[in-house]
């Protein structure tokens, strides 16, 4: 059982998605505005929200991106607007997944419960950013980054790498298995004004030699194209 916020103005849809997802066991708080939305998940921190962008007194890409500055909780985003370059504006706004209206009840359903267990899994995984594990390595399948000592080992052998690769390699492996915007990773990793997205694609292109991975058949280091990147653990 899950506590879910939802954040839709329209009674009526509001009052039909209420139902759907209590009947799928999840307690369900409400809000028509942003601003209130805002100062509930202050208040009462929930498992998920669910956004409508909509939203009478603040545009829901302002209310996520305010959001993201005061919590991680897992974001399901609802838009009626479906064109890539709109997607791509939700991701980097720190959208965990998007519904496009009109979307039944079981859909919302579904992908809400998905992003609750991605949720999960990031808060339990080694390196995870809500927790320190106790010796400080960060292990994503066979990869094992000691962060006090800067090393990586892949499945026992050590790896050779500069020092941006290994911060990369890091700030992917923290985030395992998400999908980190492009602009994001070099704000964060590069901490510069402006870099451009090329040395981003140079530094990705290395790794993967090192991890023994091509682009085509990427093991660890996958691209979402027009999104972003992310580190994932090999099934």
């Amino acid at each position: 059982m899950a506590s879910v916020l939802l954040v839709e103005d329209d009674p009526v849809i509001r009052a039909r998605l209420i139902d759907v997802l209590s009947r799928h066991d999840h307690v369900v708080r409400s809000s028509p505005y942003g601003f209130e939305a805002l100062r509930e998940v202050t208040r009462q921190p929930p498992d998920a929200v669910v956004l409508d962008l909509g939203l009478p007194d603040l545009d829901g890409v302002d209310v996520l991106r305010m959001l993201r500055s005061i919590s991680q909780v897992p974001v399901l985003v609802a838009t009626a607007r479906d064109d890539e370059a709109e997607i791509i504006r939700l991701l980097n706004a720190g959208a965990d997944d998007y519904l496009v209206k009109p979307f039944s009840g079981g859909q919302l359903a579904a992908r809400l419960g998905a992003v609750l267990r991605r949720s999960a899994v990031a808060a339990e995984r080694p390196g995870a950013l809500e927790a320190e594990p106790r010796d400080g390595a960060i292990r994503v399948g066979g990869l094992a980054i000691d962060r006090q000592a800067r090393s990586v080992s892949l499945d026992g052998s050590e790896l050779r790498l500069t020092r941006r690769e290994f911060d990369l390699l890091t700030y992917l492996a923290e985030r395992a298995d998400r999908v980190v915007p492009r602009r994001r990773v070099l704000a964060d990793v590069w901490r510069q004004s402006y870099v451009e997205e090329q040395t981003l694609d140079v530094h990705v292109s290395s790794l993967r030699r090192k991890l023994g991975e091509r682009a085509s058949r990427p093991r660890y280091l996958h691209t979402v194209r027009g999104v972003g990147i992310k580190l994932v653990t090999p099934r």
